[in-house]
């Protein structure tokens, strides 16, 4: 049975979500303060949490980069802030999905179940590759896709979850065109309500992690359609697997 953290300091909606998530076969436990919470999810496992933004003592946005710091428990932030820079906080400090306020309990049944699905098929995928190291070059970029570390020439680059994500899609099409919809789909799950103009935002982070200063970006924007990256006519040799 999975079991659901719901951190919500408005009883009336905590509750009802609780009792629509039981009727669903979901273990529940139920929190309203952001600091408590976040005791909660680091002490216990949770398959995944339900989190408002607006906590007292500490914000949702915090409780998400804390817990994020030590656990991959999926988080669907719940938030009546609706503009794109909100959205992409909450991805950036953490969370998986989001949900805005006031929402229909079927679709945020629907996104709890399609985050739940992500991490088992993740689970799975690491359990066929594990023990298995496999490098892609791409120009002067060296990926390690076991461990996900990242290096352009010399210098390791941090990426997150979804940026590195994002990198190895553009990466695996590379010289063909992406559009935002397949990345959407891709990186965030066909069921997720995230729009294209949030892919545009991660595409501005990735490129100003592993662009050189002075130099092209490796991200090509193909205007109205997508994103691509073309291989280095001159360094083709560098773009292979081992």
């Amino acid at each position: 049975m999975n079991k659901i953290l719901i951190v919500e300091d408005e009883k009336s909606l905590a509750r009802f979500v609780e009792l629509e998530l039981r009727h669903e076969g979901y273990e529940t436990v139920i929190e309203s303060d952001g600091r408590k919470a976040l005791d909660l999810a680091l002490k216990e496992d949770f398959n995944a949490i339900l989190l408002d933004l607006m906590l007292p003592n500490l914000n949702g946005l915090e409780v998400a980069r804390r817990v994020r710091q030590v656990k991959t428990t999926p988080i669907i932030m719940m938030t009546a802030r609706d503009s794109v820079i909100d959205r992409v906080s909450g991805l950036d400090h953490g969370a998986d999905d989001y949900i805005v306020k006031p929402f229909a309990i079927e679709e945020l049944l629907a996104r709890l179940r399609a985050v739940l699905r992500r991490v088992q098929i993740e689970k799975k995928s690491m359990g066929e590759t594990m023990g298995v190291q496999k490098v892609v070059h791409f120009n002067d970029l060296t990926i390690e896709t076991a461990n996900r570390i990242v290096h352009r020439g010399d210098k390791q680059v941090d990426l997150t979850k979804r940026e590195y994500n994002l990198l190895m899609t553009l990466i695996e099409n590379k010289n063909n065109v992406v559009t935002r919809e397949q990345l959407l789909n891709t990186i965030w799950g066909p069921e997720s309500k995230i729009e294209t103009n949030v892919v545009e935002v991660y595409v501005r982070y990735l490129r100003n992690k592993i662009d050189v200063p002075g130099r092209p970006s490796y991200i090509k924007t193909v205007r109205g359609t997508g994103y691509m990256v073309r291989t280095n006519e001159n360094d083709e040799h560098r773009d292979e697997i081992e």
